[in-house]
């Protein structure tokens, strides 16, 4: 039985090995199979660079930092980049600088000045600008020299104009590098909201439009696969972006931050805190070291939370503060109530249902104070919204989207919120409570009476905020009549049913 069951089992084993038949040949079109469920791919730790030497004009990248092969995809759904054939070169451009000519004038810097590529300076030209702004005079002082900046400068000052002049000059002057694939930005412009952004967005487009760079934007809120196609069709110079978005792509593996040569780094102080800073670090550690690329940082303000920003991110920087040549418009109508603070609410609703107005900005010191108002006037039957650093980006966009349509009458904001918000036709801004710094009542009531238009703004002093009221008036270098609030407007709020 022993012996049967051994001869079994050995025909058995033969069985099991079958004779090897040759491997077939590979043909070069067969593909791997790809595996159900790869695991994802750690990202690659970046390896020390050296620091890099000064830049002189026409030099190449050097080929140390080049990349020579096409990386590793991040995730299966990241496509490999591909490698655009030339560009065809455009028809010559029959506009010569001579064809803007402006006299030197005392006290004035010119574009001229700086001795800028014509083909940038024909840009500026068709926008108009003759001469600089004071920032863009100061700025391009020390940033067309390859210097970092950190500038104060406050919205209309013209400083959009002095970082996109300085990056377009810096990708003109420098080549770009042979080994170049898609999706690999040179110069990247971060703003913290999408409405910022499409702004930058736009100036660069004019400044750059017969240099032949490509400007790009990502933002949250749109299509993402749109924005990637025209990632896909071409190679992106200039990347204007926010955060969040710009981080959705980079982590996808659709964008590659260590080509940048220069950082631009707009409205930090609202960054701060919209607290974007996060999102922001992990940008800035997949760019260049400092040392190796230009950084430019703009604010309205420098407290010690940006000016310890700016010290980690830049090197050496030139600092650059410019005030607005006007303090506050002359096209503002300006008006003081002198009123409780427990009959503001009531006065707020009266001004708005009586004067059956359509769009509105309300200002409030804090996040919570916003929160109430539009809950209550939400409640009493006026369509409110807020914007404060509570509200999610995609929310603040749907917001915006909102009020600019007509749909919203009354915004209710924060300072940091409401500062870079650009509106056609907001017919009154309503200081629910004075701000305690006298320029966040200069940015508030510039909200109104833009590009020409007349506007109106009514301030609330009560008993907790009549302090501010001084110090505005100040910085206005006038006086502001304050007056009492006719009965009509302290009626109770009738109730909803």
């Amino acid at each position: 039985m022993l012996k049967a069951l051994k001869k079994f089992l050995g025909k058995d084993q033969e069985v099991a090995q079958p004779t090897p038949s040759p491997a077939p040949q590979a043909t070069p079109s067969a593909a791997p199979e790809a595996p159900s469920s790869p695991a994802p791919i750690a990202p690659e730790p970046q390896a020390e660079r050296a620091p890099r030497k000064p830049r002189t004009p026409g030099e190449t990248r050097s080929q140390e930092f080049r990349p020579q092969e096409p990386r590793a995809q991040v995730e299966k759904s990241a496509k490999p980049r591909r490698e655009r054939s030339p560009r065809k070169p455009k028809p010559i451009d029959t506009w010569k600088l001579e064809d803007f000519a402006v006299e030197p004038q005392e006290g004035k810097t010119r574009f001229h000045d700086f001795k800028l590529d014509p083909r940038l300076m024909h840009g500026i030209h068709d926008l108009g600008f003759p001469y600089c702004t004071p920032i863009q005079a100061q700025v391009l002082g020390f940033t067309l020299k390859g210097k970092d900046a950190i500038g104060r400068a406050q919205t209309g000052t013209g400083k959009t104009a002095a970082f996109l002049i300085s990056t377009i000059t810096q990708l003109l002057t420098t080549p770009p590098p042979k080994e170049r694939y898609m999706g690999e930005p040179r110069a990247l412009i971060i703003a913290p909201t999408r409405e910022l952004v499409v702004q930058i967005a736009n100036d660069a487009l004019d400044l750059a439009k017969y240099t032949g760079l490509n400007v790009m934007s990502f933002v949250g809120g749109m299509d993402f696969d749109k924005q990637l196609k025209q990632l896909e069709a071409r190679y992106c110079d200039i990347l204007v972006a926010t955060p969040g978005r710009l981080l959705d792509f980079n982590q996808r593996g659709e964008v590659h931050l260590d080509m940048v040569e220069v950082m631009v780094l707009d409205e930090a102080d609202r960054m701060l805190d919209m607290g974007f800073i996060p999102q922001v670090r992990q940008i800035i550690r997949q760019t260049p070291p400092k040392s190796e690329r230009q950084t430019l940082l703009f604010s309205a303000t420098f407290t010690d939370d940006v000016m310890n920003l700016a010290r980690q991110w830049t090197t050496d920087p030139a600092i650059v503060e410019i005030e607005p040549e006007n303090v506050a418009s002359d096209t503002v109508e300006q008006h003081v109530y002198a009123v409780s603070s427990s009959d503001k609410y009531r006065l707020l609703y009266n001004l708005v249902a009586q004067n059956n107005w359509e769009r509105v900005m309300v200002f409030a010191n804090r996040r919570d104070e916003v929160r109430r108002i539009e809950e209550r006037l939400t409640k009493d039957g006026i369509s409110a919204a807020q914007m404060s650093g509570d509200v999610p980006q995609h929310k603040r966009i749907k917001t915006l989207e909102g009020f600019r349509a007509g749909k919203i009458r009354v915004l209710v904001a924060t300072d940091v919120a409401g500062r870079g918000i650009h509106v056609d036709g907001i017919s009154h801004v309503i200081n629910f409570t004075l701000p305690e710094d006298p320029d966040d009542y200069v940015h508030r009531i510039g909200r109104t009476g833009r590009a020409g238009a007349s506007g109106t703004s009514i301030s609330f002093a009560g008993e907790d905020d009549a302090f501010a009221l001084p110090p505005i008036e100040t910085l206005l270098g006038r006086k502001i009549g304050c007056e009492m609030p006719p009965a009509e407007l302290l009626k109770p709020v009738p109730r909803q049913r």
